[in-house]
């Protein structure tokens, strides 16, 4: 099914206004989730909005937006007053400054999502802005879902990619973790030494397509066996030891390592007539 767009206006640079269109990144789909049942008769739970002044039940009709600026009272805001509400960035992708596309700490970044061409005639632009920005980041605003975001644009295959970016003001500092307050100032130039020497072992290019999400597959499993009937044994976890001496753990890591390593390179090593004779 091909993907909808969530939001459509344009990419701004200087006097270039470019028609786009925006797509999610992501899909919410494939997580599993669940709906909450009664457990006494398994019939899904409904979610009423219920009004405890007039002791009923509200339509959605009859809801409205307020803002709580003292305890207990509000203001009431309607469509008309939010309307009023006229930003550059309601229908412009305004990027503002341009940086190295790796120079946002990763912190920052909130939500992806795609940035594509809005018809034909945008096509062109489009494809030279992208191929103009390839190393580079634009840094702008953009106005989603009822708040203006900043975001992050920068190059990604034939399209373009927007991150939506958090404000400095919600990050929390690092100061704020009791537990990092009283780290170790000094540490030992061996242990650091072999523990790089243990990380180089596992050195290589990273492909997350090989990856998969083991607890979700476990979930599936089990909701299946459900469905037939069938029973499923809970597998024992043990937990891992504790290290007492990092030194010997980090030696043994690198023995476990290197065991490993020659006992793959041996099997690959014999022709499959040995590998069969091995079986046998």
């Amino acid at each position: 099914m091909a993907a909808r767009p969530t939001w459509k206006g344009y990419l701004k640079i200087s006097l270039v206004n470019i028609p786009v269109k925006v797509f999610p990144a992501t899909d919410a789909a494939a997580t599993l989730s669940f709906n909450q049942l009664h457990g006494e008769c398994q019939t899904r739970i409904q979610q009423k909005r219920w009004c405890p002044k007039c002791q009923r039940e509200v339509a959605n009709t009859d809801l409205v937006k307020g803002f709580e600026f003292e305890k207990g009272r509000y203001v009431v805001m309607d469509e008309e007053d939010i309307e009023k509400v006229r930003v550059e960035s309601t229908r412009v992708i305004n990027l503002e400054k341009f940086t190295d596309d790796t120079s946002i700490d990763p912190i920052y970044l909130e939500r992806p999502y795609y940035l594509a061409p809005d018809g034909p005639v945008a096509r062109e632009a489009f494809a030279v802005i992208r191929e103009g920005m390839k190393g580079k980041a634009g840094i702008g605003k953009v106005a989603l879902y009822g708040r203006e975001y900043l975001v992050k644009v920068q190059p990604r295959e034939k399209g373009l990619v927007m991150y939506t970016l958090r404000h400095a003001a919600e990050i929390r500092s690092m100061d704020a973790i009791d537990e990092l307050a009283d780290m170790p100032e000094k540490i030992k130039p061996d242990e650091v030494k072999l523990a790089q020497q243990v990380m180089r072992t596992f050195e290589g290019e990273v492909s997350l397509d090989t990856y998969k999400d083991d607890y979700q597959v476990g979930l599936r499993e089990i909701i299946d066996a459900k469905i037939e009937g069938r029973e499923i044994v809970t597998p024992e976890v043990e937990a891992p030891p504790k290290v007492v001496n990092l030194m010997e753990a980090l030696r043994k890591s690198l023995d476990t390592i290197s065991a490993k390593k020659k006992t793959t390179a041996t099997v690959s090593r014999m022709t499959p007539k040995k590998r069969a004779g091995a079986r046998g």
